[in-house]
C-alpha cells in the first residue's frame, strides 16, 4: 500500500517537471498553426479581407429582373434598356471634391429637385463652425467627456434656423445632388438619375468627372395593364420594409418588389449583382459579372384574363339599365384548376363616375382581402358538418317549412319547397333544411317555440368543418396578403342559424374558389397559386366518398334543374350552387349579394368558376327586384371558357 503511493508520488514529480517543456512546445506550434491558416487552410478568406481593406470592393447596379409570362409564354412584364446617371464613389474624395462634382451634374442634367431642410442643416453643420450654438456648460461637458458627440451633433442640429438662408436656390439644388451622391454605404452604387437620354451620358462622360458614369440599365414594363394590380411594381425598399430587406443581403439603393407578384417572388426574379474592386489609383476591375433573374411562368392565361375583363366591364355597364342597382359598382370573376390549384384567370373591376366621367379601376388583389356575405353557396359545407355528426338521414325526406324559435321571427326557406331530402335541399336552396341540421347540431330536436342555448362550440362545430373547405382560412395563395374574412362575435341561437346558410361570417372571393375546388376534387384542398406547377396539397375534408358524392350530385342538380338553371348550359354537365345574402349597405339600406360558384364536367373536373357581385341590388320597402346580372355575367363567363378550352 504504501509502495503504490510511493510510485504515484514519484509520477506526479515528473509530470510537473515536464510542464515548461510543454508549453514551450504549444507557444511553438500556435503560430505554426496561424501560418499554416493563413498561408493554406483559410488562405482564400484572407485573400478577400485583404482585398477589401487594400481596395474598394463595389457591387454593380440592381441585374435585369426575369421577365414573368402567362402559361403558355406570353410575356406579360419585361425590361426596357434604359442610361441611369451613377456615382460610384472612389477612395481619399472629400467634402469639396464631390460638392464640385454635385454642381456640374445639377448643372448638365437641369436638376430641379431642392434639398429637404434635413439636408441643408446636415450640410451646414459639415461645412461651417457651428461651435456659437453650443453653450459654455455644454462645451465643458464635452471635453469632460459627459456628453457625446452625438449629443453635441443633436444640439448643433437643432439650433440651425436662420442659418439656413445663406443657401439659395441653386446651392439647394446642388446639395440636393450631393447627398444623392452619399445616400447608403460608400461601396453603393448610387442612382443619381434614371433614365436619362444618351446625349446627355455622352456630354456628362466628356466631362470626366470622378466616379461619375453613365450604365445600362432597365425599367419594367408591363405590357397587360389589365394584370397590374397583381403583377405588382418595382420601386426603392421601402422604409418600413427596409430592415427585412438590409438583413437579407439587399442594400438601401437596390430595385426591388414592392407590391403583388413582384413582391412575393422577388428572390427569383432579382438576380445577382456584378462585383467591381477600385484600387489606390482608381481603377476599376470587374470580379464577376452580374447573373439576370430567373423568369417567372404564371398559371395565369392571359386570354382568359382578357376574357374575365371584358365580361365584368359589360355588366357593369348594362347594369344601369335595371331597376335598384344604384349601389352596384363592383364584381369578381376568378378562374381556376381545380385538380391543383391553378388561378387561370382572376380579376375585380370596379366603376366609378369621377367629374361625370365613368372610369373602370382594377381592384383584384381584392380577391384576396375584401369578403362578403355569400348565402347558400355554404350549404355544401353545411351538409358536410351534418354528414360528419350523424345529423342527416340519406334520402329521408321532410316537409319544408318555417323555423320558429322563442322570441326570434320566424325563419323561412325563400319559398315552400314541398318534401325535400339531402341533395334535393341543395338543389332547391332550402333553409329549413339546414336550420334543422344546425338545431340537431346542439343535441336538440326542434319544436316549434322552442328556447334553444348555444355555445361558441356549436360555432366552431361549423367554422372547424368550413375551414377544411377553405372558408375562413387559408387559401395558400402565393401573394403577400390575404384575409380570413370576418367572424362574427356574438352567440346567439338564430345567428347559428344564420351561420349554416352563410348570412354571418364573411368569406372572401378567393376562398369561394378554395371550397369549389375541394368539392370538385371529393374533399383534397391544395394551394392556390399564380405560379405555373406549383400543387401543394393543404388539406383535406375527411369525409365518406358516399356522401361527398351526395353533396357533388347536390351541386349538379342546382346547375341542370334547381335554382342555378341558365347560369351555365346544361351541355357542359357542370355542378355548382348560387348564393343570395342580405347585407348592411348602409344604416338605412339593406343590400343583396348574388354569387355563383361551379366546377366542370361534373365527372371529370377541369376548370371552376367563381362570379361574385357584392350589392347587386337593394330591398326599399316597396320594390324588391332583383336584376340578373349573376345569372347573365356566370353564362357569359362559362361559355366563352368550355367553347374555347
Amino acid at each position: 500500500m504504501y509502495e503504490n503511493k510511493l510510485i504515484l508520488n514519484t509520477n506526479n514529480g515528473d509530470i510537473m517537471k515536464k510542464i515548461p517543456y510543454l508549453i514551450s512546445i504549444l507557444l511553438f506550434l500556435i503560430p505554426l498553426y496561424k501560418i499554416m491558416d493563413i498561408k493554406i487552410i483559410n488562405n482564400h478568406l484572407y485573400q478577400e479581407i485583404y482585398l477589401s481593406k487594400s481596395n474598394n470592393i463595389i457591387h454593380g447596379q440592381t441585374p435585369k429582373r426575369g421577365r414573368i409570362l402567362d402559361r403558355n409564354g406570353e410575356v406579360l412584364v419585361d425590361n426596357q434598356t434604359i442610361y441611369n446617371l451613377v456615382y460610384r464613389k472612389i477612395n481619399n474624395i472629400n467634402i469639396n471634391e464631390e460638392y464640385e462634382i454635385a454642381k456640374e451634374i445639377t448643372k448638365t442634367f437641369d436638376l430641379s429637385d431642392l434639398a429637404t431642410t434635413d439636408e441643408l442643416k446636415k450640410f451646414y453643420i459639415m461645412n461651417y463652425d457651428t461651435n456659437y450654438l453650443l453653450t459654455d456648460e455644454e462645451k465643458e461637458n464635452y471635453k469632460f467627456r459627459k456628453i457625446t458627440n452625438d449629443d453635441i451633433y443633436e444640439k448643433r442640429y437643432q439650433r440651425i434656423d436662420d442659418e439656413l438662408q445663406v443657401f439659395n436656390d441653386d446651392d439647394k439644388k446642388n446639395i440636393h445632388t450631393f447627398f444623392l451622391m452619399n445616400v447608403g454605404y460608400n461601396s453603393d452604387t448610387k442612382i443619381i438619375k434614371q433614365d436619362v437620354s444618351f446625349d446627355l451620358c455622352a456630354t456628362i462622360e466628356e466631362k470626366n468627372l470622378l466616379g461619375v458614369s453613365c450604365d445600362l440599365s432597365w425599367k419594367r414594363v408591363i405590357k397587360y395593364p389589365i394584370l397590374e394590380n397583381i403583377l405588382g411594381k418595382v420601386g426603392k425598399i421601402p422604409f418600413e420594409t427596409k430592415d427585412k430587406f438590409l438583413n437579407n443581403g439587399y442594400i438601401s439603393t437596390d430595385i426591388v418588389g414592392i407590391s403583388g407578384l413582384e413582391e412575393y417572388y422577388d428572390n427569383e426574379l432579382k438576380g445577382v449583382k456584378s462585383i467591381y474592386k477600385v484600387d489606390s489609383n482608381n481603377n476599376i476591375e470587374k470580379i464577376s459579372d452580374e447573373i439576370p433573374g430567373k423568369d417567372l411562368v404564371l398559371s395565369i392565361d392571359i386570354n382568359i384574363e382578357q376574357k374575365i375583363y371584358d365580361v365584368l366591364k359589360e355588366y357593369l355597364e348594362k347594369a344601369e339599365k335595371f331597376k335598384n342597382t344604384q349601389f352596384y359598382n363592383h364584381a369578381y370573376i376568378i378562374i381556376s384548376n381545380p385538380n391543383n390549384g391553378e388561378i387561370l384567370g382572376l380579376m375585380g373591376l370596379q366603376k366609378d363616375k369621377i367629374n361625370n366621367e365613368i372610369i373602370y379601376k382594377d381592384i383584384s388583389n381584392k380577391t384576396m382581402i375584401s369578403s362578403y356575405t355569400v348565402g347558400s353557396l355554404v350549404k355544401g359545407a353545411s351538409h358536410t358538418v351534418g354528414y360528419l355528426n350523424n345529423l342527416i338521414e340519406v334520402g329521408k325526406k321532410i316537409n319544408d317549412s318555417c323555423v320558429k324559435l322563442y322570441s326570434i321571427p320566424a325563419k323561412c326557406s325563400f319559398k315552400r319547397l314541398g318534401y325535400i331530402d339531402d341533395i334535393s335541399a341543395l338543389k332547391m336552396s332550402s333553409n329549413y333544411y339546414q336550420f334543422i341540421t344546425a338545431i340537431k347540431s346542439t343535441g336538440n330536436n326542434y319544436k316549434n317555440n322552442m328556447k334553444l342555448e348555444v355555445t361558441e362550440d356549436n360555432f366552431n362545430l361549423y367554422r372547424d368543418t368550413f375551414k377544411k373547405y377553405g372558408l375562413g382560412s387559408t387559401t395558400g395563395i402565393d401573394f403577400s396578403k390575404e384575409s380570413f374574412g370576418i367572424k362574427g362575435e356574438k352567440v346567439a341561437p338564430d345567428l347559428l342559424l344564420n351561420l349554416s346558410i352563410g348570412q354571418y361570417d364573411t368569406y372572401t372571393p378567393l376562398q369561394l374558389t378554395s371550397y369549389i375546388n375541394t368539392i370538385a376534387t371529393s374533399g383534397k384542398r391544395y394551394k392556390l397559386s399564380f405560379k405555373k406547377d406549383r400543387k401543394e396539397l393543404i388539406d383535406e375534408v375527411n369525409l365518406d366518398n358516399e356522401y361527398m358524392k351526395r353533396i357533388q350530385k347536390g351541386f349538379y342538380e342546382v346547375v341542370n334543374s334547381g335554382t342555378g338553371r341558365g347560369y351555365t348550359n346544361k351541355k357542359y354537365n357542370a355542378a355548382g350552387k348560387t348564393g343570395t345574402a342580405q347585407t348592411f349597405y348602409n344604416d338605412k339600406i339593406i343590400s343583396i349579394n348574388q354569387s355563383y360558384i361551379m366546377y366542370a364536367p361534373y365527372d371529370n373536373p377541369k376548370y371552376s368558376i367563381v362570379v361574385v357581385n357584392p350589392n347587386i341590388s337593394y330591398e326599399d320597402g316597396k320594390n324588391n327586384y332583383l336584376a340578373p346580372i349573376n345569372q347573365m355575367m356566370s353564362k357569359s363567363i362559362s361559355d366563352y371558357l368550355f367553347e374555347n378550352y
